[in-house]
């Protein structure tokens, strides 16, 4: 590839014609920097202008194009007055209406009684038709730039369609003839289209749909752009190690004492990841559970082996709640060996936590547990071996690296997850990572009962509780809303509360995301404690707390949920070995997706079942959760709707990407902002 040809894609935008300092702010708004960027902003439909009307044929409110005679030009001398220019055909008369325009710019495109070519949206304004500001005015001999149907993009304020189109003919024009990195056979055996082909059909053709060849071109070069760069990072995290003398004396020992037994999913991971620690490759996997599945059982024993094996540890949680129930678990399963386990978040005193500092760098703990704290740059370990960070389904690639980088080039990486992904984005989010799963449950847990119920006979909620707090069961009563909206009918936590509170005097406690963070765990620690029976909440209680004895969650408004959603909620209940039970409150007239999902979350506690079934009936660009978990991270790809592309794309990836020239690579990753992710000296 022509060195020239291939930096003409990365300049800066105002290297072209008619872009200024302004003008390159308006285009910053789009995310609009380098030529490349604009290469990428397709239209998303078109305006038709290819019909020249008559004036007596003219429609009110339309965009229309007119071939008119220029008869006068009215510039008044009273200020904040149009000026106006009065043009004809042989079928009647138009004003062309300007405001806050120069008069020597008018004359220029405005000659007298010559014809011109003007398109805009027609009006009516005192029994006369008027243009006001039209998009184009031009002469005859221009009359093909105007007469056509015209792309139109997605502007923002301080750029018309005028002025991008003039911009973007600048770059579709003299768009530099590429040499294709994917080969002409698999191009057509895989019915795809031309790199070059492609570009200049999706700024020119109304006909290019999200399954059109050209769109599937550069869905397909997105997902590789994607899938490459995991594969680089994965092969730049998994190097070489010093091998660990790998015990496993005080696990073995361990699971010999527990008041249970390990499911064969647990026996499984246990295995693969003790491969892992013991191999000379570094470990970078991800574990994703479902819900009370029981994750951090696992990686405690596999922490017990690292400790055993002379190493130290990190277990980090994403709230301090569920940090200090990973460190009190640690304490009761490790109270019979001489493994030192501490807690460190931000509000750990600064006396404790300059000792804890000093232990930690001469070696005298083992294992440390806290929040994102222990990541702090002035935190250093004598031997930090391995890392275990929970609930961590946020963090990017980038973060994924550095987060690699803390301890050395010796310390495994584990990631656990309890949000259960569908297989295509699995592949799209942690492909630089190995995958271990544990579906089965374990022996002693009973599925939860889901049961639906229309908000109207609510009423009939009140008595199920109250035998259930007299058996010392604790309630979840969960709602979309904090506060009463005006526009939403929804239930809100704060309304709830009171009216629960009426009926359970000083039984109820409330949370959401409004309260401070002080507030919010002092009043989930009086629910861990029993001090209160009933926990009124929005969906803050989603994330990984376990409350034993926690029995029965109630959501109002179920169906204003996603199913993965729901299952996460429901996944609160039914954490030790009681009978846990469900009820949607729904309102009347469900539509037929809200009905779909209710029926799926009763008939299925598969939390990996259910997200597939999730992403099947509202798609990956309406998946709310996924896109606040910073999921959502392609442009143009689809799971759903490209999911045969993504099956593809890992194949090429996994078959070719040895013998793939690398500049070409580079020039994928460059094109879809992957290339900093990646050093170049590494590829």
């Amino acid at each position: 590839m022509n060195l020239l040809k291939k930096e003409f894609f990365f300049q800066d935008v105002n290297k072209l014609k008619g872009v200024g300092i302004q003008l390159s702010k308006y285009l910053k708004k789009k995310r609009i920097e380098k030529i490349k960027d604009i290469i990428l902003n397709f239209p998303y439909s078109e305006t038709n202008r290819s019909n020249l009307s008559k004036l007596n044929n003219l429609e009110i409110g339309k965009i229309q194009t007119i071939k008119v005679l220029v008869k006068k030009l009215y510039f008044p001398r009273i200020r904040n007055l149009p000026n106006k220019i009065l043009c004809q055909d042989e079928t009647g008369n138009i004003d062309i209406v300007y405001f806050n325009s120069r008069e020597g710019y008018l004359r220029k495109i405005f000659p007298l009684n010559e014809w011109v070519i003007i398109s805009g949206k027609v009006n009516f304004f005192r029994n006369k038709y008027q243009i006001s500001n039209p998009d184009y005015v031009t002469s005859l001999q221009n009359q093909d730039y105007v007469v056509k149907n015209i792309p139109k993009y997605s502007l923002t304020k301080g750029i018309n369609e005028k002025k991008y189109r003039y911009i973007c003919d600048q770059v579709t024009k003299n768009l530099p003839k590429i040499e294709d990195w994917l080969s002409e056979d698999f191009i057509k055996k895989n019915n795809l289209l031309n790199w070059n082909i492609a570009i200049k059909e999706l700024h020119n053709s109304i006909n290019s749909n999200n399954n059109s060849p050209s769109y599937r071109r550069i869905v397909f070069d997105e997902i590789c752009a994607n899938l490459l760069t995991l594969s680089k990072n994965r092969k730049r995290i998994k190097k070489n190690k010093t091998n660990k003398e790998f015990l496993e004396s005080i696990s073995n020992k361990i699971v010999n004492t527990l008041d249970f037994k390990l499911t064969n999913d647990q026996k499984r991971v246990l295995k693969e990841i003790n491969f892992d620690l013991s191999s000379n490759k570094r470990m970078f996997r991800i574990l994703q559970g479902d819900v009370g599945s029981g994750k951090t059982i696992v990686s405690l024993l596999t922490i017990s082996n690292v400790v055993e094996s002379g190493y130290q540890c990190a277990l980090m949680g994403p709230t301090e709640i569920l940090a200090l129930q990973h460190y009190k678990l640690a304490k009761r399963i490790f109270k019979d060996t001489n493994i030192n386990i501490v807690f460190l978040t931000g509000k750990t005193e600064s006396k404790e936590k300059k000792k804890i500092l000093k232990d930690l760098e001469t070696g005298k703990i083992d294992i440390i547990i806290g929040t994102h704290s222990l990541f702090q740059k002035k935190i250093k370990f004598k031997n930090l071996g391995y890392i275990v960070i929970d609930e961590q389904h946020k963090f990017g690639v980038n973060q994924r690296s550095d987060l690699a980088k803390k301890g050395g080039p010796d310390c495994d990486l584990l990631l656990m997850s309890a949000t259960p992904i569908p297989r295509t984005m699995m592949m799209s989010l942690y492909g630089d990572m190995d995958l271990s799963k544990i579906i089965e449950k374990p022996a002693l847990r009973k599925k939860i009962i889901t049961i639906s119920k229309p908000e109207k006979k609510i009423k009939e909620i009140w008595t199920f509780l109250k035998k259930n707090i007299a058996k010392k069961n604790q309630i979840f009563w969960v709602c979309p809303l904090i506060d009463e909206s005006k526009f939403l009918d929804f239930s809100s936590a704060k309304k709830k509360f009171n009216e629960i509170n009426k009926i359970f005097p000083n039984s109820v406690g409330l949370l959401h995301g409004g309260l401070e963070k002080e507030e919010k765990n002092k009043v989930l620690k009086e629910f861990l404690k029993k001090k209160i029976s009933i926990l009124v909440s929005t969906t803050v209680i989603e994330v990984g707390i376990d409350f034993p004895d926690a029995n029965v969650i109630i959501i109002e408004n179920a169906n204003k949920f996603g199913l993965a959603q729901l299952h996460q909620l429901r996944g609160r209940v039914g954490r030790g070995d009681k009978q846990a039970t469900c009820i949607l409150l729904f309102k009347d007239g469900l539509s037929k997706n809200a009905i779909k999902r209710i029926k799926i979350l009763k008939s299925s506690d598969d939390g990996f079942f259910i997200a597939d079934e999730d992403l099947k009936l509202r798609g990956f660009g309406d998946l709310t959760g996924y896109q606040q978990s910073g999921m959502k991270n392609f442009r143009f790809a689809d799971p759903i709707i490209h999911k045969d592309l993504f099956e593809l794309a890992e194949k090429f990836i996994l078959d070719t990407q040895e013998k793939v020239n690398q500049e070409k690579y580079m020039f994928l990753l460059k094109l879809f902002d992957k290339a900093e992710i990646i050093n170049i000296n590494e590829i």
